[in-house]
């Protein structure tokens, strides 16, 4: 059925319309109506949220700077249902090597490396509280409903979006329990899909928000939740590790967080600019797991959640112009994570609050759908700016120079610039991820270790406790542009690197006798990580949302 044969969509009018509900859209939300109570003013907003509930979708290390909180909502640490109650008492530091490893003395780290004073505890678990926070103040939250499209007036500005339609089959007919989709219309429509959300994406495109900037730059975040034995949990321990089991080209690093509840988060994070096709983000994850350092804490434990996520790692030089005509961008979907401290929270919040600031004034100044620029005016002159200049070459000296120069260079540049000065400017990034990756003839497939179902696992059996599920009879969310081009290129040239960096298992090559490679995708499967999207050497995946609701369900990550 063509678009001019289905009915009209209902719609919704509200003063602002927020996409994601997470940390910086619910920061955004309830920032607003917190001025139109202290204004005495009514101001309508909205938040819709494809995860079947706010916090569903949410993946992160997690430990928090609670400085964001504590300006959005200053008495959170006297609520009886607190969502962070572990703060951080013991902070490690490794260098490793195959067989064992160095601990970094604290006193040679920057200051703001350090996590004292942090808490550590579920993201998730964090946003499910602020969508509650949101709501008691007025806020009408949406979950399990997508936005799939932009909507734009006569004049070409953002009007709002509308959520995708549910109840759609393979082909794209409608079933029997079909529902058409929503226009929830805004005077100004905020953005806070997180990294690489599938709408911001073409909003750049469309307006030239990365026009002078440098080339987005992402991670693949991987991480699993145990339960451990009583006496090898710490709570308050914080322990982040390099070098092993990458090597000296390849960027990256591992964490272990010892929360509540006789339970410790361990995280693999993987720079995306990595150069061999055949290299695993999943498998060296399960492969770090080994290190005799880290084995210890998990023996005789039991895994209860995993999931991946793409982490922006573009820093200052990469956040693209925030504002347009009708709309703004807050949170990781403008990228404001501070990657050598792997934190992003904090600055989601603060953005959120900044740009509620400046939309709030806007909307009492009886304006809609023009460009609000006066919050990408003052975003680097904000803690969120602030905070990002301080580390803006640690990621380009650790690109360019590798793990064993990079990082004691970009260590000295943090230093500096705590100091109010750097020996190296400003740098750039360079090549994007996509483009990054060399063929595969130029490297050697990669044998890595069979799981043992104990301490390492496969893929699938990981989706499984991701609590991921779709619909299967809905058209495929991840569309392939070209497949011939997959074939002559991303089979032929990278030997099909999307089957290795995938963490869920969505792509395969299938080889079949007398026929030519078939290129199936799981779809089923995805986790909504959207690294295709970013690593695919061609830039011929695109991620879309699927039906509202579906896709993973992460319970305490």
């Amino acid at each position: 059925m063509t678009e001019a044969e289905l009915p009209e969509r209902e719609g919704m009018d509200y003063d602002v319309v927020v996409v994601g509900a997470g940390p910086a859209g619910l920061a955004t939300a309830i920032r607003l109506r917190q001025i139109a109570e202290e204004r005495g003013e009514d101001l309508s907003v909205v938040v819709v949220e494809k995860g079947s509930e706010a916090g569903a979708h949410i993946l992160s290390g997690a430990v928090v700077d609670p400085v964001g909180l504590d300006a959005l909502l200053p008495g959170w640490r006297e609520e009886s249902d607190r969502p962070l109650v572990t703060e951080v008492n013991d902070d490690h530091f490794y260098l490793l090597g195959p067989a064992g490893g160095a601990r970094l003395p604290n006193f040679v780290m920057p200051p703001l490396m350090n996590n004292h004073g942090n808490f550590i505890g579920s993201l998730g678990n964090v946003t499910r509280w602020m969508a509650q926070k949101a709501e008691a103040l007025g806020v009408e939250i949406y979950p399990g409903f997508a936005a799939s499209e932009v909507l734009y007036d006569d004049n070409g500005a953002v009007r709002g979006i509308a959520t995708g339609d549910m109840g759609v089959d393979r082909e794209g007919n409608p079933k029997g329990e079909f529902t058409r989709g929503m226009e929830l219309r805004g005077r100004y429509t905020v953005f806070a899909e997180g990294a690489r959300g599938h709408l911001t994406k073409r909003l750049i495109a469309r307006f030239g928000l990365d026009a002078g900037r440098e080339p987005p730059k992402f991670g693949i975040g991987l991480k699993e939740l145990w339960k451990v034995k009583p006496e090898k949990h710490k709570p308050g321990l914080v322990q982040h590790a390099f070098g092993w089991p990458l090597g000296g080209k390849t960027g990256g690093g591992a964490f272990l967080y010892h929360m509540e509840d006789e339970q410790v988060m361990v995280g693999f994070v993987l720079h995306l600019n990595y150069q061999n096709p055949y290299l695993s983000p999943f498998d060296e994850f399960q492969r770090f797991k080994t290190h005799p350092i880290f084995r210890d804490t998990f023996e005789g434990g039991k895994r209860i959640s995993y999931g991946a996520r793409a982490i922006t790692e573009g820093g200052y030089q990469s956040v693209p112009r925030l504002t347009f005509p009708g709309g703004v961008l807050v949170g990781c979907a403008a990228g404001f994570v501070n990657v050598p401290r792997i934190k992003g929270s904090h600055n989601a919040m603060l953005s959120g609050m900044l740009a509620a600031e400046h939309l709030a004034d806007a909307l009492v100044a009886g304006r809609s759908h023009d460009e609000v620029a006066s919050y990408e005016g003052a975003w680097r002159s904000s803690a969120v700016g602030k905070d990002l200049h301080k580390v803006r070459n640690v990621k380009p000296l650790w690109s360019k120079f590798g793990t064993y120069i990079g990082i004691p260079l970009g260590a000295l540049d943090m230093w500096t610039n705590t100091l109010g000065f750097s020996f190296f400017g400003t740098l750039g990034h360079g090549k994007s991820d996509a483009q990054s990756l060399k063929p595969a003839s130029e490297f050697k497939p990669i044998v890595y270790p069979k799981p043992d179902g104990v301490l390492t696992f496969d893929k699938l059996s990981s989706v499984f406790i991701s609590n991921t599920n779709h619909e299967e009879d809905q058209p495929i969310h991840l569309k392939v542009r070209d497949l011939g081009l997959q074939k002559s290129s991303e089979h032929d040239i990278f030997a099909g690197p999307s089957n290795r960096y995938c963490p869920a298992g969505v792509y395969e090559w299938v080889e079949e006798t007398g026929a030519e490679p078939r290129f199936q995708i799981n779809a089923q499967n995805c986790v909504h990580c959207k690294t295709c999207d970013i690593k695919d050497p061609n830039q011929n995946i695109d991620w879309t949302a699927p039906e509202g609701g579906g896709g993973p369900n992460y319970p305490n990550m």
